[in-house]
């Protein structure tokens, strides 16, 4: 063998053996939530393009799966395989599924009930039903697909649901919203498996946003009054050309010419939070945006959007998202840009 191919078959020999995912489908699996794992993971690759992650589909008795698209999926491997796994997905399932109810299929059951004692366990939308009906979310912290919560609370009283973000962190076990919010927490994994660059690659590849944060609201489907002229739209429009000002809610009020009261209550019906929420959310949202795709100093960014100094949008955005300016940049532009060097808050 000559050097060169010496060389590559020493590299390959001392590569770290790829992290097994085995994804669970069910009867009426949702395609989109099946198809996420695969192309996430997949795409996370180094420099040289070599996997980090060996993506596997399975169903509870190795028999095809109806999906909720109007389509058979065969898999290739059977439950078996969910016993050598580093992590285990439960893929969402369509509403209207039996899989949907407090009652566990002994299949199922059976299929969970061959995961190795630390290994990590993730949902996808309504895949958090089945980890809840086999117990695996009592005490613990979760997220569901925000249009079925009322009816998981009522299932699941002992599971500590928040429906209002995008995917749960709860260190072994790990569950996200609808649909995208299942790309959000797979990228997620792989940026804590690897760091931001190899996620960041993984969503370059899938044409996606690299780093939505998981406590971000999911976009609920709230009724949104008929307006009758007195709408509060056209206040929010003037407040967001004014976020670099002291835009409070007497002035918000004063503009759309009603009473603090009547503006608050026509605010939060319309946009359903509170103008000082939605405030701060326009800042925070306006300061991403500025850190992304500009070179402005951390100072400067604060100012436009509103948080005066470097440490308050600091405090903000590590309340919000858990980073620093510069960490967030980094995320996005790979390398801290020079005008960046006047951030302190790091």
């Amino acid at each position: 063998m000559g050097s060169t191919e010496t060389r590559a078959a020493t590299a390959s020999d001392t590569r770290p053996p790829m992290h097994r995912v085995v994804v669970l489908a069910l009867d009426d699996v949702v395609a989109f939530d099946l198809g996420v794992p695969t192309q996430i993971f997949h795409g996370a690759r180094d420099t040289n393009l070599h996997r980090f992650y060996d993506v596997r589909i399975v169903t509870p008795d190795g028999q095809p799966v109806r999906s909720s698209a109007g389509f058979t999926v065969t898999p290739d491997h059977g439950p078996e395989e969910i016993e050598r796994a580093d992590t285990v997905i439960v893929s969402g399932i369509d509403g209207r599924s039996p899989h949907m109810g407090p009652d566990i299929d002994p299949r199922v059951r059976a299929a969970l009930d061959r995961v190795r004692p630390g290994t990590r366990v993730m949902s996808i939308c309504t895949g958090a039903f089945v980890l809840a009906s086999a117990g695996l979310l009592d005490g613990r912290r979760a997220t569901t697909h925000w249009a079925w919560a009322e009816r998981f609370r009522s299932y699941y009283p002992n599971v500590d649901l928040d429906p209002d973000v995008l995917f749960v962190d709860d260190g072994d076990i790990l569950t996200s919203a609808g649909v995208s919010a299942g790309i959000d927490l797979c990228l997620h994994v792989v940026r804590s498996d690897h760091g931001s660059d190899v996620a960041n690659r993984a969503a370059r590849r899938g044409v996606v946003a690299p780093w939505r944060a998981g406590g971000q609201s999911q976009y609920i489907e709230r009724p949104v009054p008929i307006s009758v002229g007195e709408s509060t739209a056209a206040t929010r429009e003037w407040a967001r050309t004014r976020l670099h000002e002291d835009v409070d809610l007497a002035a918000m009020a004063k503009h759309a010419r009603m009473s603090v009261r009547t503006f608050t209550r026509r605010f939060r019906a319309e946009s359903g939070m509170s103008p000082g929420r939605w405030i701060a959310q326009q800042r925070i949202d306006h300061a991403r945006h500025l850190l992304e795709s500009t070179d402005l100093s951390v100072d400067r960014v604060a100012a436009a959007a509103g948080f005066g100094t470097a440490t308050s949008l600091r405090q903000h955005l590590h309340a919000t998202l858990g980073v620093s300016p510069a960490t967030y940049r980094r995320t996005f532009r790979g390398t801290a840009p020079e005008a960046a060097t006047a951030d302190h808050s790091a």
